[in-house]
């Protein structure tokens, strides 16, 4: 990965982009894509469309989603703590003590998540996992009226923003799900760079996975793709306590996921397999029965109908403050969709066959 490309997914990680309020992260996309697309449009749902022209009428969606699991801040008490909900899906396990960050119009405030300590809990309570109102946001105010003074109701958190490497494949930080599916759509953009395609590329950041597929929906349906790929993470496997029997066998560093079943196209999976062999990128296969929660299910449903596929990197410790993903992973998944891309053309057909 090059620096520019790293810096790039460093700030988009970095960047609070929570179900409905992703400008923040979706303004690192945009200057970053700038340079690669012909256009680029913001729409009224908030995704952010970059546009490859091709030679041929063929259009191709390859779309990531910008948002990340985070809290909405829904009622301050007397004493100045703030009590929170979910935006997306949160372990209210691994809440207590956290710390945060809380995002109001014009500031930052650091917080943690306070919890009764284990010395003061009873025996039910230390023997399940804290509802998300057994938990608060402490930001240090005296009282109501000076936590009122920073922050309003309906503000947002995200846990403490940061990034690590474990080694110099390795990242941790949090919201990998799903920057890095951003950063592949906008790598496929930067990878075709000034060559001449058929496809008309279209790389999309969406917005509202996390609480419905929202935004891939409303993009897909606007741009009326004849082809798409989403990009998303799945469950690494490679780790304490996971379930291979259930979940298969699928490895940091290994190489992208591609998926295979009912969400998938069988011809996109062909041609995704063909294109990693083609570009020389190791792969990995997830068996995907049904649908797959991903914006390859909302896609594939719109209009008439979408040839649809879905790639996804191996992540560890998904919805946690700490996922772990693999730069490998991430730029062998760049490389087999833009070898994807330029096997497109007009007389592609993706009518299923035996």
């Amino acid at each position: 990965m090059d620096k520019k490309s790293k810096k790039f997914l460093h700030d988009l990680v970095l960047a609070p982009s929570p179900s409905g309020f992703e400008q923040p992260a979706q303004e690192v996309y945009r200057q970053f894509i700038a340079e690669y697309a012909d256009e680029v449009k913001t729409d009224v749902h908030g995704n952010v469309i970059a546009l490859k022209h091709g030679s041929e009428k063929i259009r191709f969606m390859v779309v990531g989603h910008a948002d990340e699991i985070g809290l909405m801040i829904k009622y301050i008490d007397d004493d100045g703590f703030l009590r929170f909900s979910a935006i997306g899906g949160i372990d209210g396990s691994l809440l207590p003590g956290l710390r945060v960050n809380v995002y109001s119009a014009s500031n930052v405030f650091k917080g943690v998540i306070g919890r009764k300590p284990i010395h003061l809990l009873d025996s039910e309570e230390r023997n399940r996992a804290p509802k998300l109102s057994d938990l608060w946001i402490d930001i240090g105010a005296k009282n109501k009226k000076e936590a009122q003074k920073m922050v309003s109701i309906g503000d947002f958190a995200t846990f403490a923003p940061g990034v690590d490497e474990l080694n110099t494949d390795i990242m941790t930080t949090k919201a990998t799900d799903n920057k890095a599916g951003v950063y592949v759509a906008a790598g496929v953009l930067k990878e075709i760079g000034k060559q001449k395609i058929a496809a008309n590329v279209y790389s999309v950041s969406s917005v509202q996975e996390e609480i419905g597929l929202r935004g891939a929906k409303t993009s897909a349906f606007q741009i009326d793709p004849q082809v798409s790929i989403a990009i998303d993470v799945t469950h690494a496997t490679d780790y304490p306590g996971m379930d291979k029997n259930n979940l298969g066998d699928i490895r940091l560093g290994k190489g992208p996921v591609i998926a295979r079943g009912a969400n998938i196209n069988p011809q996109v999976f062909k041609m995704l397999v063909s294109a990693a062999k083609e570009a020389k990128v190791d792969y990995q296969i997830e068996a995907a029965p049904r649908g797959t929660g991903t914006d390859a299910n909302a896609i594939q449903v719109s209009r008439a109908g979408v040839a649809t596929g879905l790639i996804s990197i191996p992540n560890r410790y998904m919805h946690t403050p700490n996922e772990i993903i693999s730069y490998k992973d991430l730029d062998g998944a760049v490389k087999i969709i833009t070898q994807f891309a330029r096997m497109l053309n007009d007389k592609s057909d993706f009518i299923p066959s035996t």
